[in-house]
C-alpha cells in the first residue's frame, strides 16, 4: 500500500472508535471500553460467538491494534537488534511471534513482525501500546548506529480484521483475490501458510492478509487502508454465510486466547514482567547476539527464574477466576491470577497465573481465593483447549 487517507481512525470525546463503529450498532453489539477505545464485547453473547470459532467461523474488527512500518537498508539489522526473536530467520512474506524488551529485560509490548520486502519490515503491535511502541523505538533508533532506517507508525491510516475458525477457507477467497502481489508468492489466499503474509486484492484495492489469529483456529488477518473497511467487512459477512460466520467481540477473544494459553498484554506480560518469566523463552534467542534487553535476560536466566506463569482450570464448582486473586499452596500465598474466565469449551474456570517456581507442575493441586473463599485448581499444560479438543 502506498497511499493513505487521513484521520481514518477517530476520537469521540476519551474513547476512540474504529471506522466499523455504526456497523457494530446497528448489529445490536454492546460497546465496551477497551485500552482507550469503544469496542464490541459482544452481538449474539459470547459463548455463542466463541462456539461459532471454534466450529465454524468468526469475523472480529481489529482495527483498534496498531501498525508500524520499519524500513530501509538498515531495517534488517534494526529489527533484529530490538526484539527477542531471530528477524534474521524471515523470508519475505513469512512473519513470527516477538517481543521487545526494556533495558531490564521486561516487555514494552510483544507483537507479529512481517518481512513484507528485503528491506520493508511491518509490526502489529497491542492497541494499548500504541503510544509506548512509538516512543521507544524512537529512542531506540535515535541511539543505534543503523541510520538507514524510517519508522513509521501506520496506526491511524490501516484498518484490520480478523476472521478465525475452520470453515473461513470456503469463501474467503471469493472476497480477496490472487494471486499474490507481494510478500509470499501464492495463487490465493488459502495457499499461505501458517504466519505467511502476501499483498492481494479487494476490488481494486490491495490488502495484506497474514495466515495468522489469537483465537487457535485456522484463520486470516487481513489489512487493509481504513476507507474500505466497511466495504470489506461487508463482503465477508455476505460470502460467510455460507460457512455461518457470525461477528465476534472482545469477550469471546479473551475466552477464546485463554483457552489456548495466549498471554495478554497487561496480564500476562508488562514492562516488570520478562518474557522468560511468561513462559515466552521460546520466542528468545539470547544465542543470535546483541539485543535491547539480552543482558538482563541472561542475568535472569543464569540467577533462575524466581516466578513463572503456569495454566490452570479449576477442579470443582467455583465462581469464575478472574485476574488478580490470590493463589495458595497451603498456608502459604505464592502468586497470583493474571487472566482467568469460564471456559465455553471444557464449561470450566480456566486461567493463567504468575507464581513462584516452588509451585507444582502440571497436575499439581493448590487453591484460588476468590471472594474471600478458596477454591480448588489444578495446574494444567498450554493449550489448556487441547483436552477438550482431542
Amino acid at each position: 500500500m502506498s497511499s493513505f487517507s487521513p484521520g481514518l481512525k477517530f476520537s469521540q470525546g476519551m474513547l476512540s472508535r474504529t471506522i466499523l463503529y455504526e456497523g457494530h450498532q446497528s448489529l445490536n453489539a454492546r460497546m465496551m471500553a477497551f485500552g482507550g477505545w469503544e469496542m464490541p464485547v459482544q452481538y449474539s453473547g459470547i459463548i455463542d460467538e466463541h462456539l461459532a470459532v471454534r466450529k465454524a467461523c468468526g469475523l472480529f474488527d481489529i482495527s483498534h491494534m496498531g501498525e508500524f512500518e520499519i524500513s530501509g537498508e538498515d531495517a534488517g539489522g534494526f529489527v533484529n537488534r530490538v526484539l527477542t526473536n531471530d528477524a534474521s530467520r524471515l523470508s519475505v512474506g513469512e512473519g513470527q511471534y516477538s517481543i521487545l524488551c526494556n533495558d531490564e529485560g521486561g516487555t514494552i509490548d510483544d507483537l507479529y513482525v512481517f518481512r513484507l520486502a528485503t528491506t520493508r519490515y511491518l509490526w502489529v503491535v497491542n492497541a494499548t501500546r500504541i503510544a509506548s511502541v512509538g516512543s521507544w523505538v524512537d529512542r531506540l533508533r535515535a541511539g543505534s548506529d543503523l541510520m538507514e532506517v524510517e519508522v513509521l507508525d501506520r496506526s491511524a491510516h490501516w484498518s484490520a480484521l480478523a476472521l478465525q475458525g475452520p470453515r473461513v477457507i470456503e469463501f474467503v477467497n471469493a472476497v480477496v483475490a490472487g494471486p499474490s502481489e507481494g510478500g509470499s508468492a501464492v495463487a490465493a489466499v488459502t495457499d499461505l501458510a501458517k504466519n505467511q503474509i502476501g499483498l492481494f486484492r479487494f476490488g481494486d484495492e490491495p490488502i495484506w492478509v497474514s495466515r495468522t489469529g489469537y483465537t487457535g483456529e485456522d484463520g486470516f488477518e487481513l489489512l487493509i487502508d481504513g476507507g474500505h473497511v466497511e466495504a470489506l467487512w461487508g463482503q465477508l459477512q455476505s460470502q460467510g454465510h455460507v460457512a455461518c460466520l457470525q461477528p465476534v467481540g472482545l469477550g469471546a477473544r479473551d475466552t477464546l486466547r485463554t483457552e489456548m494459553g495466549y498471554p495478554l498484554y497487561g496480564h500476562e506480560l508488562s514492562e516488570s514482567i520478562s518474557p522468560l518469566e511468561a513462559g515466552l523463552g521460546c520466542f528468545v534467542k539470547l544465542e543470535k547476539g546483541e539485543f535491547v534487553g539480552r543482558d538482563a535476560l541472561l542475568r535472569q536466566q543464569s540467577a533462575g527464574l524466581q516466578r513463572h506463569s503456569i495454566a490452570f482450570r479449576m477442579t470443582g464448582k467455583s465462581p469464575p477466576p478472574r485476574p488478580d486473586y490470590k493463589v495458595w499452596l497451603g498456608d502459604q500465598a505464592l502468586g497470583v491470577t493474571t487472566s482467568g474466565s469460564v471456559s465455553p469449551s471444557l464449561k470450566t474456570g480456566i486461567g493463567m497465573a504468575l507464581v513462584s517456581v516452588n509451585f507444582p507442575k502440571s497436575g499439581g493441586a493448590f487453591e484460588i481465593e476468590i471472594r474471600g473463599r478458596r477454591y480448588g485448581a489444578i495446574s494444567v499444560r498450554k493449550p489448556l483447549y487441547k483436552d477438550a479438543a482431542s
